[in-house]
């Protein structure tokens, strides 16, 4: 979680990994507003990463951004996941591929460029892939990132390049430097209507569709 200004931080922070996010979430908040000296009707604008991603996160997430926002008066923004992971890595690295975790061996991937201020430009829509088809069939020296690699870092085609480790995964800086961006342009959210967007269909889901 953090709070910025603009594009400038003022705090970050992480929950208590020992606790459930829905646990963790209300103290967070409540101790980065007060590191600041902020109410929670200081708040203009709450941003919120919306997936692709799992369940049970991104609806603790998108859910708890939402009351927030309702209760604070402030407007939301739903902030794309594979969008915040290509802002963790450095600029110079332009064409890249960001990628989470889709389990069954698929991932959910998205090719990003780089705007004039160096912030992430998808070249497409979000796919849905089998990871180690999708890898292989990749041109060479193309650029992969996402957490997800931790998993397959070992299994990687040597034609393959990844940023160090240390860019893999995103945070709030970056939910908040892409959410400010989108803010500045005039973009926003519904506060009814913004939903997570899953790496895939649910069980349940899936199974009415086969039996369709």
């Amino acid at each position: 979680m953090a709070i910025a200004i603009d594009h400038g931080l003022l705090a970050s922070g992480s929950g208590d990994s020992a606790l459930r996010s829905a646990q963790s979430l209300a103290p967070l908040t409540k101790s980065l507003l007060a590191s600041v000296q902020w109410r929670p009707q200081d708040v203009d604008l709450v941003a919120v990463s919306v997936g692709p991603g799992s369940f049970t996160g991104l609806r603790v997430g998108v859910v708890a951004a939402k009351m927030f926002a309702y209760a604070a008066g402030a407007e939301v923004l739903g902030i794309d996941t594979l969008a915040t992971i290509a802002a963790a890595t450095p600029p110079e690295e332009g064409t890249l591929w960001a990628a989470v975790d889709a389990q069954r061996g698929q991932w959910v991937v998205r090719q990003f460029g780089r705007s004039g201020s160096g912030c992430p430009q998808p070249l497409g829509a979000a796919a849905l892939v089998d990871a180690e088809r999708w890898l292989a069939e990749l041109p060479p020296d193309s650029v992969v990132t996402g957490p997800v690699l931790s998993k397959v870092v070992d299994r990687l085609p040597v034609s393959v390049r990844t940023p160090p480790p240390s860019d893999w995964s995103p945070t709030a800086r970056h939910v908040a430097a892409l959410a400010a961006q989108d803010y500045a342009a005039g973009r926003r959210d519904d506060l009814w209507t913004l939903a997570p967007r899953y790496s895939r269909p649910s069980a349940a889901e899936e199974k009415r569709a086969g039996y369709g």
